[in-house]
């Protein structure tokens, strides 16, 4: 596998006015690896992913791929990409086949049979020969896919990729996109607001807020870093009180009590046997004392919120 990264962002910057939209951002992209990219809306995602492709000049820095600049050659740079910047641009009076044929002409080395192989991948066999006016949001979405991919780039930058797609679609992509870096070697770059699919789809995930990069890990570092969990009590309601004084004995604080006799509260998996004996001995009524794993959902929240 090669070792240079497929993707390089070396300080890369884009300003408007007086005001950096995305702020000095650094970080490398391997081969294989499946890269999410995060943040609030007008944190400045599409805004990266735009300068990646050449949609929108940089300011500041420089964005390499492949080992070319995307501001000193970006022709050379370009052709190790594929993408869908917010929704896939298709001639719609044409049927999904044509619009793939179409592209090929302009990409050198696009087979029949690579054509053929792209149409199975994304499912779209018994629909390919019908005018593209006649799809889904979804199937749109799947060709657009097939047409970022039918020359095989090195690099596949996805923005909002799952859009329109049910929860099947959703599911087919996740799979082929991970198998796509895992067994092929492709660097694969997703941005969306699509938290969960996020968390099962993706090694690695950076965090933008306000343009700047604010956190970049692999998921399971980024997800469970820390060492707490969220436990949650279910006791005799009327006691509800009476837990929350003993839990406040150990230093501990309830994080929420939405339903009656049920409480959530930050610790340390190695202290749950501890508050369970604390409970039992004061006369409570312990009916279950279940963890709840963090999600990036969670994680994400609790970034973006501190940076505040």
């Amino acid at each position: 596998m090669n070792q240079m990264p497929v993707v390089q962002l070396r300080n890369a910057t884009k300003r408007i006015g007086n005001k950096n939209i995305v702020d000095n951002l650094s970080f490398d992209i391997p081969a294989g690896e499946v890269f999410g990219f995060l943040g609030p809306n007008g944190a400045g995602k599409t805004t990266t992913i735009r300068m990646m492709v050449g949609l929108i000049k940089i300011s500041q820095g420089d964005i390499v791929i492949n080992g070319h600049s995307i501001a000193k050659d970006f022709s050379k740079a370009i052709r190790n990409v594929g993408a869908i910047v917010e929704n896939p641009d298709l001639y719609k009076y044409l049927t999904g086949y044509q619009n793939l044929k179409h592209y090929a002409r302009m990409v050198p080395g696009v087979s029949k049979a690579r054509i053929n192989e792209m149409v199975e991948i994304v499912g779209l066999k018994d629909r390919i020969h019908d005018k593209v006016k006649t799809y889904s949001l979804g199937m749109r979405q799947r060709l657009g896919i097939a047409q970022a991919l039918l020359h095989r780039p090195p690099l596949l930058i996805l923005d909002e990729p799952t859009n329109g797609l049910d929860p099947a679609g959703i599911h087919e992509l996740r799979n082929y996109l991970k198998r796509l870096a895992h067994e092929e070697g492709v660097a694969v770059f997703v941005s969306s607001h699509l938290l969960s699919e996020m968390e099962l789809m993706c090694d690695r995930v950076g965090v933008l807020q306000n343009g700047k990069l604010v956190s970049i890990q692999s998921i399971k570092d980024f997800v469970h870093k820390g060492g707490s969990s969220r436990v949650c009590v279910t006791v005799e309601p009327a006691q509800t009180e009476q837990v929350k004084r003993l839990i406040a004995t150990l230093n501990k604080t309830v994080l929420s009590a939405e339903h009656p006799g049920q409480l959530l509260i930050q610790m340390n998996k190695d202290e749950i046997p501890m508050v369970n004996k604390l409970l039992m001995d004061a006369g409570v009524q312990v009916y279950s004392i279940q963890m709840q794993e963090q999600t990036l959902e969670d994680k994400f929240l609790e970034i973006t919120e501190d940076k505040k």
